[in-house]
């Protein structure tokens, strides 16, 4: 069995800042175009995609875990700005950059140049749903000459080298930006994996792009499947169908082989998110009963089979830096008793959501029910694939979420993550949070370009977050990758935003 040391995870400080879902078959299985002798690697994801592969929905990071898109810049595994499609870069001021491409080719044969990165940086500021990576900022970009962008920002922004990084700003050929908005990353990428077919929610080809700047991939393509059942997954890799299954269940990990189950510290927490823009959580008495009902630490072993850790706040242990920095939760509302949950509740059904492409989660929404209902709550779960969701939890339509949420996953920076999901307006907030203290303990972590400091805010800003009772923090995940044992090179990446390289393949 693979691991990452414990010593390794020191590799999400943010110490280097500034360095220069194949939906399952009838028969729940499935099997990739690749099998036999071609040397095609076929992969199995869980979460089937929303906008058609789009970067500016959660299926930016498909682009990035089968490296098909990227940015100006990447991240190294130590968490500092890489170069990528810009060599090199530096900061003029506080709000400007200047950034010098490599020489470098999209995949439909058209050269990367300073005009594509401003047009499609301009796309993504004007998307209809803006990525959550621009949730606390607006940045301008300009063409200096073929090979340099300048890109300010309205205020100072320390971190843009690793915002430049995320997924959802991958730089695309002009052609895959339509006129209606819609983004298509098929043919359009620069890595070394080209989209070359994209059936529905089911399945995708790639082949390999032999102009890819960093070399040639040593594998010849890429067959994925999306199977969103997570047994069905683990059963895929143990039959030979697949030779890559991400995020194998908690409950399935120890059924595989040694040799094809890793292990990965992983950045991903498991809440409660409260909704309290509407419904019976915009009581914030009723918010703290529900706090307090709620003991996540129940399902590290009952639910998770000791592929967790209990939740320490929003940050867990892989996140190296925020235990010894943790501020105290203080102001908290007072909860409700069992006869004012009753009361406040004026009789309504608490709808408890979450989703069935991570297979711990329906387990933990059967456990916290009973939590919740003991409190003197009646709920009622909705339970569904998230794809099928995701527009009523953002529009608000559920009580309380049962969320797995990868911390870390937009730039390598908590303060992403906290801006899109709890400021007033995050593009990502399904709690509905709107609280002024917290806005601004934000905005000072983001303003701050001192590491020490930045990671001290960011971890008052925590303590904000959680004095709202907007979220309710309840397990540190352990992710389980599964892989064949005749499979070398895939990235183990505790970001979840790596998976397949150009070093990737089959032995």
């Amino acid at each position: 069995m693979r691991t990452i040391p414990r010593r390794l995870l020191t590799a999400l400080a943010l110490t280097p800042l500034l360095a220069g879902c194949f939906a399952a078959g009838e028969d729940g299985s499935g099997t990739g175009e690749g099998a036999g002798d071609s040397g095609r690697l076929r992969v199995a994801l869980a979460v089937p995609p929303v906008q058609a592969l789009s970067p500016y929905s959660n299926d930016a990071t498909v682009l990035s875990k089968l490296s098909v898109a990227e940015g100006l810049t990447a991240l190294d595994k130590d968490g500092a700005a890489k170069p990528a499609l810009a060599k090199s870069w530096t900061q003029k001021n506080a709000t400007t950059w200047v950034f010098e491409l490599r020489k470098a080719t999209f995949q439909d044969g058209t050269d990367v140049t300073a005009a594509s990165v401003v047009n499609a940086l301009d796309h993504a500021n004007k998307a209809e749903t803006k990525p959550r990576v621009l949730s606390d900022v607006t940045l301008t970009a300009k063409a200096d000459d073929a090979d340099t962008v300048t890109i300010t920002t309205k205020t100072a922004d320390p971190v843009l080298p690793l915002r430049l990084a995320s997924p959802a700003l991958g730089i695309l050929a002009e052609k895959a930006y339509a006129a209606d908005g819609a983004v298509s990353p098929v043919g359009t990428g620069s890595g070394p994996f080209e989209i070359t077919k994209l059936t529905g929610k089911t399945k995708a080809t790639l082949d390999r792009y032999d102009g890819y700047w960093g070399g040639k991939a040593k594998a010849p393509g890429i067959d994925v499947s999306w199977i969103s059942d997570g047994t069905a997954r683990a059963n895929a890799l143990r039959s030979g169908d697949v030779d890559i299954a991400e995020w194998i269940p908690t409950a399935q990990a120890k059924l595989l082989d040694a040799d094809t189950r890793h292990e990965v510290p992983s950045v991903r927490t498991d809440s409660l998110i409260l909704n309290t823009g509407s419904g019976i959580f915009t009581d914030a008495s009723l918010r703290a009963t529900a706090r307090e009902a709620v003991d996540g630490s129940v399902l590290v072993d009952s639910v998770f089979g000791g592929y967790a850790d209990p939740a320490q706040g929003l940050f867990g242990p892989a996140v190296s830096w925020a235990a010894d920095q943790r501020v105290a939760v203080t102001g908290r509302a007072k909860a409700a008793s069992a006869a004012q949950v009753k009361s406040g509740t004026k009789g309504k059904t608490l709808r408890l959501a979450t989703y069935t492409n991570r297979s711990e989660l329906p387990e933990a929404a059967t456990v916290l029910q009973q939590q919740l209902e003991k409190a003197g709550f009646t709920v009622k779960q909705d339970v569904r694939e998230y794809t099928q969701m995701e527009a009523d939890l953002l529009a608000g339509k559920y009580d309380a979420l049962i969320f797995s949420r990868v911390t870390l996953l937009d730039t390598g920076d908590a303060v992403a993550y906290l801006a899109s999901d709890f400021t007033s307006s995050g593009v990502y907030n399904i709690a509905g949070l709107k609280d002024t203290k917290v806005d601004q303990a934000i905005k000072a972590a983001a303003e701050e370009g001192d590491t020490a400091k930045r990671q001290q805010k960011i971890m008052q800003a925590e303590a904000g977050i959680l004095r709202t009772d907007a979220v309710v923090p309840l397990v540190h995940e352990q992710a389980v990758q599964g892989i064949a044992a005749d499979v070398e090179g895939v990235l183990l990446d505790p970001r979840e935003r790596s998976l397949i390289d150009i070093d990737t393949h089959l032995k």
